[in-house]
């Protein structure tokens, strides 16, 4: 089978590469071998290749840089996402979307199921739902892979900034109102390929199991680092600056994966250990 993902150079397009050239032709595609949003030259490229599955990774993902800049989100996660899809549908490929736990408003007080009716409160998660539509609208054969909050070892992210932050000493205020799944790359990567292996299209959640604020987990963080004399203040979401509001509980039900028989992921704290020490 020949493979082709897209944004081959961020963190998860990294894991993906490494997990698939394990059993398939992949050809790993950054930004600079392909911009989602040129429509002709990506439906031309896939024309070229012809891979028989698609892993669309690229996208647009700094939630607030997304509403100072919305065209641009819409733009790279919506229209690109068209344009990718288009080209599976004209060459008959499959499609894997990464999406995102940020298509949930956070309000339903328990954990979000495939089924679940998206209703994104910031523009980042409109402009993936505006990709998921996309490719609901374009092709039979996808999966839609929502996940949330990854960490890996192939680009910046939420541990290693409480890292940077915890080695110059300071203290850290991490908001304690915002609840979801700690992700690790590497495992999703490796889920990701077992579900397309076996076959069964359509919507799934794959995280970590557990699930925990950012300040648990940024005093887990700190907790297996060890760093001398750091403190952590929890405080609230709306002490913080920040353009983009943020899902309160966007925490996804990972149901497929269980109504495939298709083991769990193992527990977030087990996954950040690993990649702390590993």
């Amino acid at each position: 089978m020949k493979v082709l993902i897209t944004g081959a150079k961020g963190m998860l397009g990294r894991d993906l590469v490494k997990t698939f050239q394990r059993g398939y032709d992949t050809l790993p595609l950054g930004h600079e071998d392909l911009d989602v949003t040129d429509r002709e030259r990506t439906i031309e490229l896939l024309r070229e290749i012809r891979p028989d599955l698609v892993i669309h990774s690229a996208g647009y993902t700094d939630v607030d840089g997304c509403e100072d800049r919305p065209e641009k989100a819409y733009r790279v996660n919506g229209l690109g996402t068209r344009n990718v899809a288009t080209g599976c549908s004209e060459i008959r490929a499959v499609m894997v979307y990464i999406s995102t736990d940020y298509v949930f408003d956070g309000k339903k007080g328990s954990p979000y199921l495939e089924m679940d009716d998206p209703c994104p409160v910031n523009i980042y998660g409109a402009s993936k739902l505006m990709g998921e539509g996309f490719v609901r609208d374009l092709l039979t054969r996808y999966y839609i892979i929502r996940t949330s909050w990854l960490f890996g070892k192939g680009g910046p992210n939420f541990v290693k900034a409480i890292l940077e932050k915890a080695g110059e000493g300071k203290g850290l205020e991490v908001v304690d109102d915002q609840f979801g799944s700690p992700t690790y790359t590497a495992d999703l990567s490796e889920k990701i390929e077992e579900v397309v292996r076996r076959g069964g299209y359509g919507i799934y959640h794959i995280t970590n199991s557990g699930h925990c604020s950012w300040f648990d987990f940024a005093c887990e963080i700190v907790r297996i680092s060890n760093p001398h004399h750091v403190s952590l203040k929890a405080i609230k979401s709306w002490q913080l600056d920040r353009r983009a509001k943020r899902p309160a509980f966007s925490v996804l039900d990972n149901l497929m994966l269980r109504l495939e028989g298709i083991p769990p992921l193992r527990s977030w704290k087990e996954a950040l250990q690993e990649y702390l020490h590993g």
